[in-house]
This record gives structure tokens, sequence and C-alpha cells, in this order.
């Protein structure tokens, strides 16, 4: 039996999966840092760019000064970031010597761990993007083999990609990475074998998602098969479209006789303490799911059915969920089963909504799409079907879509946005609108304290304060006494 690391997600992943990446702000993050460096973990998930625009956007709150404060915690417990290429906050194509700059300034803030997930599986262009983590002075990368369902996902196609990555100098392990949480035990006793038969000695990692009540399962046959490390999430944010949790996945993992080398008590600290979150805040915490066969037709990513639906009632058409479910399979099928997977899974939903509610299908066809098709996000893995092909470049708006240079390089943008700029400015002016910037930066200092007890207390505070026909007001509780006097 091995012994088996644990990858902690809740920072990133979780807070992604069940609270809409807006869940986590710096002093939740740094309150329990301490027991997260404490725990033992071989690594921390702890952001991607999306999140750092999230901090600006929704927290005016810096993410440089996130990431420095938190590693100057965990300075045994590499932070890692989540990379899909050549992509940094904005949706721009960016250049190389941009990403390089970025992937720089992130090492240099403090974060050790790069995850490369390539949204078409392109294994050379992980690893392209491999040595230029490298040269920026990234300590480990991680290669992600992005799971999926479809023709030509078959066991092969993973063996390829895994041998292609493993071959590089530059990357350190790979990760199986399931977003849909469709891996079955009898799929993993094919495609784990068949990928580390490939792999020599570079460890190999999983991660999947609860979402139709298939991970745990697979997290113990995988750790039967070989594989290094699990990646699982605590508490309130693990469970449900989030992964197994790390309290569930140790006990079984000992139960079944592997070994995990973890502080438990440390484990059991964050456990409490995002439950603890989601009980102040009022945020959904994690369930055990049932399993839905009909994941398997479509592959969407749990919060993305959710998203579905709302859009769907909020256009007063939820009696067509079913129609564009089986839309989706067509849509995806004639693209060349592009892997459901951000930003692939809102694509495909979208073209699927519009060919079921317009008068005939691909009438209307919205520029992502047409990005997909003629190149703009990589290699695709088949060929668009024909006649869409043919539908899309005799749209009008494909030669102007064509002509898209990307982002400008940084020589340019530097020139536009001010040469006075540190990195991480340039890096976020570059990408984010100014007001945004302009206010985070006026928002000051981020607080670094949460406690989730006081929380009630102030909201109870707050109302009371806003209402005028209160003019007197006492509380108190514990050691706390509070009076306030119009």
């Amino acid at each position: 039996m091995a012994n088996i690391q644990i990858v902690e997600t809740s920072l990133r992943d979780g807070n992604q999966c069940l609270w809409g990446a807006t869940g986590i702000d710096t002093a939740k993050t740094l309150s329990i840092a301490p027991a997260m460096e404490r725990a033992g973990f071989s690594a921390i998930d702890f952001t991607t760019s999306t999140h750092m625009g999230v901090a600006v956007r929704y927290k005016q709150e810096d993410p440089w000064e996130r990431i420095r404060a938190m590693a100057d915690i965990c300075k045994t417990t590499p932070l890692q970031f989540l990379s899909t290429g050549f992509r940094f906050i904005a949706w721009e194509t960016a250049t190389p010597e941009f990403m390089e700059l970025a992937f720089a300034t992130l090492a240099k803030n403090g974060i050790r761990r790069f995850a490369l997930a390539d949204p078409m599986n392109d294994a050379k262009s992980n690893v392209e993007v491999a040595r230029m983590v490298k040269r920026a002075g990234g300590e480990q990368v991680v290669g992600a083999l992005v799971y999926s369902i479809s023709p030509i996902h078959d066991d092969a196609h993973y063996a390829e990609a895994a041998r292609t990555m493993a071959a590089s100098e530059d990357i350190d392990a790979l990760y199986i990475k399931d977003p849909g949480g469709l891996l079955t035990s009898k799929r993993a006793a094919t495609l784990i074998p068949a990928i580390m038969a490939e792999i020599g000695d570079l460890p190999l990692e999983l991660h999947s998602h609860s979402t139709i009540g298939l991970a745990e399962q697979a997290y113990c046959e995988a750790a039967d098969m070989g594989i290094a490390a699990l990646q699982c999430a605590s508490g309130g944010l693990a469970s449900g479209t989030s992964h197994p949790s790390v309290r569930g996945t140790v006990a079984n993992l000992r139960a079944t006789g592997h070994t995990v080398d973890i502080d438990d008590e440390a484990v059991d600290e964050i456990s409490d303490w995002f439950t603890a979150i989601a009980d102040a805040e009022n945020l959904p915490k994690g369930e055990p799911m049932h399993f839905d066969a009909a994941y398997f037709q479509h592959n969407l990513p749990g919060g993305m059915v959710g998203t579905m639906r709302r859009h769907l009632a909020d256009q007063g058409v939820p009696e067509l969920e079913g129609a564009v479910i089986e839309e989706m399979g067509r849509v995806r099928r004639e693209l060349g089963w592009p892997i459901v997977m951000t930003p692939f899974a809102q694509m495909l939903q979208t073209q699927a909504v519009m060919n079921v509610t317009s008068d005939e299908r691909w009438s209307v066809i919205p520029d992502e799409i047409i990005r997909f098709a003629i190149g703009k996000f990589g290699r695709p893995n088949a060929p668009v079907d024909e006649n869409v092909m043919d539908r899309i470049m005799a749209n009008p708006r494909t030669k102007e879509l064509e002509a898209e240079k990307g982002m400008a390089d940084v020589a340019t943008l530097r020139k536009k946005l001010g040469a006075h700029l540190s990195d991480e400015e340039f890096l976020l002016r570059a990408t984010m609108p100014q007001n945004l910037v302009d206010a985070m930066q006026a928002a000051g200092p981020a607080e670094r304290e949460y406690d989730p007890k006081k929380v009630p207390l102030m909201n109870l505070l707050k109302e009371v304060l806003a209402r005028t026909d209160i003019d007197e007001f006492e509380l108190e509780k514990d050691d706390i006494k509070l009076e306030v006097e119009r």
C-alpha cells in the first residue's frame, strides 16, 4: 500500500464551484493560512487569473498582496496557480512575452507550483508553456490531462498526451483533471495504467469532482493503481460540485491500507473553518450528490447546469432544458468534440440555446464560436463539420475576427499605460478596466483577520444603524457590549 499526498483545493476550485469564486477574500484566506501550512498538504490550489480578477472586481482587493501574504505564512507548502496557457485575466490571447512576465511576477510574489490545463488538451502547448514557466522562475510544473468523454478522447489520446509531456524536462508531474466528475472506477482501471505506462517515474495526480457521486470511489481505486496525490476540498467547500472532502478521503485511504502523512487536528480546524464561513455568510455547503446518468450525455460541469437553468428561466422558456441539453451534444459533435470546460462549456451552451430558440440551426453564431472554429483558441482535436464550417466562413463577421491580433505587445502596452508602473500593477491594468484597478487602490490594504462568529452581530448592527425609527440600542453578549444613541 502507498503513501498518498493531498492537494487542498478549497481556496481556489472549491470556492469557484460552490461560491462562484466570490466567497473567499484576503481576510478569510489569511485567517486559516497557519492551519493550512501546518496540515502537511503537498500543495494548496490557491488561485488563477480569474480569481485574481475577481479579487479586484468584486472585493477591491489587491490579488498580489494576497499571494504575498499567504506565501509568507505557507513557507513549506507550495501555492499553486492554474493556467490555461496564453491567457491572463482577460480573454484575449496574450503574447509569449506577456505570459512570461505574468509567470515571473507570480513566482516573484510567492507562487511556486503552476498547473497547466490547455482547454484543447494540447500537450505540445503545455510543454511550450512549461518551458516558459521554468524560465520565469516557477519551481514546479504540473501538466493536466483534461478528462472528457467522446469518440476521440480514448485511452490512446491520453497516453499520447502523457508521453509528450513526460518527455519534457520542464514538467515535474501530471494530473488527470476531471472537471465534470465523470471518471468511473471502470474507466479509471484502463485510463490510469495507460497513462502510467508512458510516464515512468513521473508522479500522477487525480483531480475530480463529486458532481454525480463518482469521485470518492474513483479516488480509492486510483490510490490502488499508483496515484501519487489526490486533490480534495474541506468542510463546507467539499462535495457537491466541488471535490471529495479531505477528511473523508483520508479516512477512506487509511481504511483501505494506505498511509497519509497529514496533521489530523489541522485538517479538522480547516474543515470546521470553511463550514463556519458558509454558515455565517449564508453560502451553500457541498452535499453528497446522487448519480445522474444524463451528465454522460452533456458533460456539463455541475455549476454550468444551474447557470443554464437560470438563463432559460430568465428567458421564460424553462421547458426547453431537455432540448438544449440534447442540442449541446449535437453542437459538440459538429465542432469536433471540444472538451466541456471553461471557456468551451459556456460557448456550447450558448450556441445550443440559439439553435433551439431560432427558426434554423446555426442561423445565429456567436463570435466565440467563430473564434474557436478558425483556431483562435488553439488546435482543435478534430475538424469542424463541413456544413457548419461553410456557414461560419460565409458569415461576414468571420473576416473581421480573422483579422484580430489579440493583446498588444508588452512595449506597446507599457507606453499606453505608463512606464512607471510596477509589473504587478501593469499586469492588472493591461487586462482589466482602469476604473476597477483605481477602486482597488483607493480601498487600501485588505483586512487580514476574519471571525465568522462576529458576522451575525455585525449584520445586526448594520441593520439597526440603517433604521431611522430606533433612537437607542444596547446589546450585550459574552464579553461584547455595544451602546448606540442617536
